[in-house]
């Protein structure tokens, strides 16, 4: 079965096939990831970006550089975020989070590529290869989830983390690349590659982020170091510390059969597996040691 859309621009022009083997898969193809159960959460609202904030900055990987990403970041949370961000600019912000959580959190664009773009010769857009026009999410949930090996320490103030690999391509798809891609019919199943769902179905991203803190730094040289995923049995690795699981899902309603990519270094060719995300905890302190109460009571 071939799904009649064109994709154009980045690509050039190609047919998005429902066999493809390529960036385009269907909803029957998505594979069942292992799931962790009777995990208590608590969830944060912080809206779907209605204020339209976004740059192609990264603050986590790249503070103090204009445009570093070359593609367009979306953000939730902290109102100015921007490569210029510091730990007292974000702590005078403003936020789109609940209960005055002043966190930033951020992942790349997604656009229609048969759709008018706004930022057509800009850093980040067309300048940089990222064309067409970007589609808000329909939904962001922002969940934070216990640990299923015991009690959490809550997160300090200012830790920075990252999670999955912009530059998966360019790094041969390593332990880095993290994308999630699923469609809201199949809960629990999910692909590295774009997922063709049904007509009126929600396109999600999901984004874990690791959760196996050092107990001592907010950032480390490789901006990954001082924290990492739990082992395969949600252990924490030897000299580390259960935190919060932060888990952000993203969903978009796209209309059936419109062609769709994210925006990637220029070098990654927009492939979904790039697919990442960004946070700073600028949570006031007494709200992170409540939610990790909570967490804990709940275990």
């Amino acid at each position: 079965m071939v799904l009649a859309a064109l994709i154009t621009g980045t690509f050039g022009t190609m047919l998005v096939e429902a066999q493809d083997d390529g960036y385009y898969v269907p909803a029957t193809t998505l594979e069942p990831t292992q799931q962790t159960v009777n995990v208590p959460s608590v969830v944060v609202r912080c809206g779907t970006n209605e204020r339209r904030h976004l740059n192609p900055d990264n603050p986590v990987a790249a503070p103090g550089v204009r445009a570093a990403a070359h593609h367009m970041h979306e953000y939730v949370g902290n109102t100015s975020t921007d490569a210029m961000s510091t730990d007292a600019t974000l702590s005078a912000s403003t936020t789109t989070c609940e209960r005055g959580d002043l966190s930033s959190y951020s992942w790349p664009a997604l656009r229609l590529t048969d759709g008018a773009a706004h930022d057509m010769h800009a850093e980040g857009g067309g300048a940089d290869g990222n064309l067409a026009g970007v589609l808000p999410p329909d939904s962001v949930e922002v969940r934070y989830e216990g640990s299923p090996a015991g009690q959490v320490v809550p997160m300090p103030r200012f830790l920075r983390m990252m999670t999955g690999d912009a530059k998966a391509v360019t790094n041969g798809f390593g332990a880095d690349t993290r994308a999630r891609w699923g469609c809201s019919d199949t809960a629990g199943r999910f692909t590295t590659k774009y997922p063709l769902c049904d007509d009126g179905d929600q396109t999600l991203r999901v984004y874990e982020f690791p959760s196996c803190w050092d107990g001592a730094n907010v950032d480390s040289a490789s901006h990954r170091s001082h924290v990492v995923f739990p082992l395969g049995n949600g252990v924490c690795p030897v000299r580390t510390f259960a935190i919060p699981r932060l888990v952000v899902a993203v969903g978009y309603k796209i209309p059936h059969g419109r062609p769709f990519v994210i925006d990637t270094f220029p070098s990654e060719l927009r492939h979904p597996a790039t697919d990442h995300a960004g946070f700073i905890n600028v949570m006031p302190e007494a709200q992170m040691s409540g939610i990790a109460t909570r967490l804990n009571e709940r275990q």
